[in-house]
């Protein structure tokens, strides 16, 4: 039963047989807030019944009372043993969270002399009178010295045997003199600097709080600052640990109370400081409990209150690192003070895409929202699809299903209820899908294994083994509380740091004491990661052993964590996207982490794919010797080094911007060979490299054994062959696992997603391709070459001889083949970016390409000033795609196009020869087309219709290319608006944030944001065909599996070149391998969709397969963009038409009669050129 609430009493005490209540979300229940009262105080404490009225106790009369006790026990000489009658150790047993009763409030006098039977209080009695007497200041701080030394010599748990507690609640009782209550304050300040530092005894002081919080509402000013002092003494006795695990549940179990505002706001001042101080990782545990408390606070009847409890809640909300939520905490927190703005933040949270993963601090801001428009009544059917939407999109999102249950009992009924009565399908089909993780989620919970969290009650046996030497309920509690914060979030050096020194005390051998505690934390470390390697320093020579944390602006990547690195290992780094493992390997090259040994010590080389700006005019050997740390290496070392992982003389004496990508991989590979480095940190080292060089790299690190390498790469088969051990990502800790990524993945099975093609965490949707002109099957071509013989200007090999190739608009086509081989020479000459010394390129005049070059950032290299929805809006802004008028072979030079224009042509329309001013228009002429010329000189309505091979064949093919691509740009665009508003959404398609497509200038955004906009570039005017110059280059994980989903539901034409075999494997049934200037095509009897993380689509894999397949058997056919056969309606003939036909069969018919026997007889069609 609740203790009763009397309004008339000066504070509220509960009673001795009453515990107080758990905390946290209970379900969020009534019309006018989430369950939360909106007096400030809680719903159990609300009594009208009067009874047990509390007795006002003067400090006189307690000493009186004292004073006749201990003469009565003086006559008895009945000694009371404090060992086996102490608070601590008695059968009526106080947690260390709850607060310790009122005497003197809530009972009688004969109660109170009944209860002090129960103390010893003589050592304190004469100070105690002395006290009482004191009639300065002075006196009474010299009264409370002597009570502290007394206290300190007997030990810290003498204030529960001797009951200081209730000494310091009778001296301040407002019926006291304002110096004794000020001594009350006076006392708490001289006992808690006496014992600060003396851990753990802090423990016994966590109950002051309650009793300097209550002088807050004292009358005189000098006892409220003195209060205050008192409050920060006490603060100032608890370590980070004791902070976070139990003064943060204590303030909120006191903010629960029915307290005085002036005491709450005091309170609320002590959280303020402990979210300043206090690890985000330790408060992130809290937020179940607080979220709902601060709440309360925050829409107290009190004003005062009320503001302070808002800015508090604010504050702490902001403490969790979430950045899907991050945006829009100040919206969260206003919706859950105010129940009627549930819709407006519904509709903001179902517009976001969430991709952060999802914890219980998460859940424990938005779960009350979405239950509320859950329940509401006054919900449309819209806001219960967004609402289903965003519990769906958050589960999902859940990595450890432990997160979510403690909403289990809350979304469950919820969500059931949605399944049966909601209208849509949509609505019941995602409802669904979220309730089939809770379901899984609730029966993780009774399933008996642990899942990586602790309670108190879980905890208490693996520290059973040093209860015996504690021998205290308040101390063990105390230390259980620490033992299950540091050990939720994996902070075994803080844990084993506070143990050592909290134990102390009670051992006599410290020697033991150490392996004790060793020995406790190996156990919790082995429970949480049970297949992690520990430290063991027989696997090898240590060379990093360095404590760090790891920072990336605001955000906290690592906490107090370990880089414990052995010589020649090689570790994988593992991580879901975002969690910063380049950051890492970048801070380490730059000599940004602390306790890592400098250079001068341990040689450390970081190897990335870079694209080299000035130096690029530089041949191998000079832009090597230019790095400052090989200025003591000469030229001939140099040498021997490029010569050794395969660059022969002739490619020496290349500059650098002319060789490909993975030959300036392989530059890097040795440049580090040549520091001779200790380390090498290698990021995604695999990129632009072929299979043999691959190859070669694997070998190169497998054989070096005196090198420690760290690897981030997606390449799962290279770490598979390469590393010997795994440093994996969890909880802000670095996690150690022995085997390559095989043997990692089997321990967890959660890390395949890493390596999988999914867009579970970013989102791309590509337009249709429009349609083309004439094309009525996927598979007939729509671009070719012939013949085709191309060589840079300067080189005496050509890149590409004697190349034919045709695509459709079902080819998914693989570009494969070594560094060097043409790959990009042979999608530059499809794309016409390059002109052919020899054969022909040819596509549909309509045909639209978007093209993703190799280095992609190109394109707005020269725009960094824009924002991306102004570059969008100035590429497109006439009509015509800029960057593809850019391309060579729609180039008119000066002198071309002045030689170009001064020919005349003859059209045969009896005018003569005549100039060309320009072509202004186009139309189809049997299986060709004819373009509108305006003439030099003469009006409009003398203009031209003039076959497109009379163009060309008199130079002008140049001129009909770029009226081409006019034309299918226009026709792209014809249903594209050109304004802000399309633009953003069509950026939010390709996976990039609105806000930043509107608002961040491209020179502030990050590569792969970057890359973002080069795609959405390329797609805004629906091509047919979409390039892809090795893209798993320049993509992390996320945006390549969704690149990859893209691509995968897309129905145009895909080229890609790539050496990624899981992303070409997934996509591309049709391979090109391009080898010493020649191309062999090659079909793939099946794609592989096990790449994809959904299993990929079966239907979809066939129809690819056999499309391929018959866009390849019709390679050899005459199937070129000029003989493209259009369906024509025919057209009823004219009597004149009719009689020259039936002369042409005649004439066709004496003809096979005259012709020798066994001649097949012609057939007749409408066709007016066969006819």
């Amino acid at each position: 039963m609740p203790p009763k609430f009397d309004p008339n009493a000066s504070n509220f005490h509960p009673s001795d047989n009453w515990t107080d209540q758990p905390t946290g979300y209970q379900g969020y229940q009534g019309a006018g807030s989430f369950g939360y009262n909106t007096n400030g105080s809680s719903n159990k404490y609300n009594s009208n019944q009067q009874k047990r009225q509390p007795q006002q106790m003067s400090f006189e009369d307690f000493m009186a009372n004292q004073q006749g006790k201990l003469n009565n026990r003086q006559q008895t000489q009945s000694p009371i043993n404090s060992q086996n009658n102490s608070r601590a150790n008695s059968n009526n047993k106080i947690p260390l969270s709850t607060s310790i009763p009122s005497i003197s409030s809530n009972t009688s006098i004969s109660s109170m002399t009944s209860a002090l039977e129960k103390l010893d209080i003589t050592p304190l009695s004469d100070i105690l009178s002395n006290l009482n007497k004191s009639t300065k200041i002075s006196e009474v701080r010299e009264h409370c010295n002597e009570i502290t030394d007394k206290i300190f010599n007997q030990g810290a748990k003498s204030i529960i045997d001797w009951n200081v507690i209730d000494i310091i609640k009778t001296l301040s009782r407002p019926k006291n003199s304002p110096l004794l209550r000020e001594g009350a304050t006076i006392l708490i300040q001289t006992l808690s600097r006496k014992f600060a530092g003396v851990t753990p005894f802090e423990a016994y002081f966590v109950d002051f709080f309650n009793l300097a919080f209550e002088l807050f509402t004292d009358k005189e000013n000098t006892v409220k600052r003195s209060a205050q002092t008192s409050v920060d003494s006490l603060y100032g006795m608890f370590p980070t640990e004791a902070k976070a695990s139990t003064l943060v549940s204590h303030f909120l179990t006191y903010l629960k109370s029915s307290a005085k505002w002036q005491s709450k706001i005091a309170c609320l001042k002590l959280v303020e400081k402990l979210i300043e101080e206090c690890p985000g990782d330790l408060l992130e545990l809290e937020f179940y409990d607080a979220i709902p408390i601060l709440t309360d606070m925050a829409t107290d009847f009190k004003p005062e209150l009320a503001k302070e409890g808002m800015k508090i809640l604010k504050q702490f909300v902001k403490v969790l690192d979430n950045l899907d939520l991050s945006p829009r905490y100040d919206l969260i927190v206003e919706t859950l003070a105010n129940p009627q703005k549930v819709p407006d933040c519904i509709k903001t949270l179902a517009s976001v895409t969430f991709v952060a993963e999802v914890t219980e601090p998460a859940l424990s801001l938005v779960v009350p929202i979405i239950d509320k428009s859950l329940k509401m009544s006054s919900s449309s059917q819209e806001q219960l699809r967004q609402t289903v939407k965003i519990t769906e999109n958050l589960t999902r999102l859940v990595n450890n299903k432990r997160e979510i249950e403690k909403y289990i009992p809350v979304l469950l009924p919820s969500l059931k209820q949605v399944i049966n009565t909601a209208s849509l399908p949509e609505v019941r089909d995602m409802a669904n899908d979220a309730l089939s993780v809770i379901v899984e989620a609730e029966k993780e919970q009774s399933d008996g294994k642990f899942h990586g969290r602790l309670n108190k009650t879980t905890s208490v046996k693996y520290i059973e083994q040093f209860k015996s030497k504690i021998n205290d309920d308040t101390l063990f509690n105390y230390l259980n509380g620490i033992v299950v914060s540091d050990a939720n979030v994996n902070d075994w050096n803080a844990l084993t740091e506070y143990f050592s020194m909290a134990l102390s005390s009670f051992y006599d051998n410290q020697e033991q004491k150490e392996k004790d505690v060793e020995a406790f934390v190996l156990t919790l470390k082995t429970l949480f990661t049970p297949d992690a390697v520990n430290d063991d320093d027989s696997e090898g020579i240590v060379i990093v052993n360095a404590p760090f944390s790891l920072a990336y602006g605001a955000r906290m990547l690592l906490n107090k964590t370990n880089l414990r690195l052995v010589k020649g290992h090689r570790y994988g780094l593992c991580g879901r996207n975002g969690v910063g493992k380049s950051t890492l390997m970048r801070a380490i090259n730059n000599g940004q982490l602390e306790g890592f040994p400098d250079q001068s010590v341990l040689k450390t080389c970081f190897v990335e794919h870079k694209l080299q700006g000035e130096e690029g005019d530089l041949n191998l050997v000079d832009f090597i010797a230019a790095d400052p740390d090989l200025s003591s290496t000469t030229k001939d070392e140099i040498s021997t080094a490029l010569e050794n992982v395969g660059f022969n003389e002739e490619r020496r004496a290349q500059k650098v911007g002319s060789l490909s990508g993975g030959w300036k991989m392989k530059l890097e590979l040795a440049r580090a060979m040549l520091l001779k480095a200790d380390i090498l940190l290698l990021d995604e080292p695999t990129n632009h490299l072929d299979v043999s060089n691959v190859k070669w790299l694997e070998d190169y690190l497998v054989e070096h054994t005196d090198i420690t390498s760290l690897i981030v790469s997606h390449d799962s088969g290279f770490l598979d062959t390469v590393c010997t051990d795994i440093i994996h990502y969890e909880n802000k800790k670095l996690v150690y696992y022995k085997g390559n990524l095989s043997d990692f993945v089997s321990i967890k099975p959660e890390a395949k997603a890493y390596y999988t093609l999914t867009d579970s965490n970013v989102k791309m949707h590509f337009p249709p391709p429009g349609i083309l002109t004439g094309v009525k099957s996927n598979t007939r071509s729509v671009a070719r070459m012939t013949n085709v013989t191309f060589a840079y200007p300067g080189s005496e090999k050509p890149s590409l001889k004697n190349v034919s190739c045709n695509i459709s608009l079902s080819s998914r086509v693989a570009v494969l083949g070594p560094n060097g081989a043409g790959k990009s020479t042979l999608i530059k000459l499809l794309t016409a970016e390059l002109v052919p010394q020899e054969g022909t390129v040819e596509k549909h005049p309509n045909l639209r390409i978007g093209y993703i070059a190799q280095h992609a950032l190109q394109h707005v290299n020269e725009h960094k000033e824009k924002t991306p929805n102004q570059y969008l809006q100035w590429r497109y802004r006439f009509g015509d795609d800029r960057e593809v008028l850019l391309k060579e072979s729609r180039k008119i030079g000066s002198d071309e196009e002045r030689k170009m224009m001064e020919v005349q042509i003859d059209v045969d329309d009896g005018r003569g020869p005549r100039f060309i001013e320009a072509v202004v228009g186009r139309q189809k002429l049997k299986k060709s087309f004819q373009y509108e010329i305006k003439w030099k000189n003469w009006l409009p309505k003398s203009n031209s219709w003039v076959p497109k091979e009379v163009l060309i064949e008199h130079g002008f093919g140049s001129l009909v290319q770029k009226f081409d691509d006019h034309e299918a740009s226009r026709e792209g665009l014809g249903y594209r608006e050109l304004t802000p508003k399309v633009i953003r959404q069509h950026f939010e398609d390709i996976g990039l944030d609105g806000e930043i497509a509107d608002h961040t200038a491209l020179g502030s955004l990050s590569g792969g944001q970057l890359v973002k906009v080069v795609i959405a570039g390329a797609m805004w005017n629906n091509p047919h065909v979409l390039v892809l110059d090795e893209p798993t280059n320049y993509l992390d994980r996320d945006s390549l599996g969704a690149l990859a989903m893209a691509i995968r539901e897309w129905k145009g034409a895909v080229v890609m070149i790539s050496h990624n075999n899981e992303f070409v494997g997934a996509l591309c049934p049709e391979q090109w391998i391009v080898e010493n200037g020649e191309l062999v095509t090659k079909g793939v009897a099946e794609i592989d969709q096990s790449r994809f993380e959904d299993g990929g689509n079966e239907e979809q894999t066939k129809v690819a397969t056999e499309l391929a397949k018959k866009a390849a058997a019709k390679a050899d056919d005459d199937d070129s963009p000029a003989n493209i056969k259009v369906k024509k309606r025919k057209k009823k003939m004219t009597r004149n038409e009719k009689k020259l036909q039936e002369e042409r069969r005649r004439l066709r018919y004496i003809e096979w009669l005259n012709s020798p026997k066994g001649t097949p007889k012609p057939a007749n069609t409408d066709d007016e050129e066969e006819d």
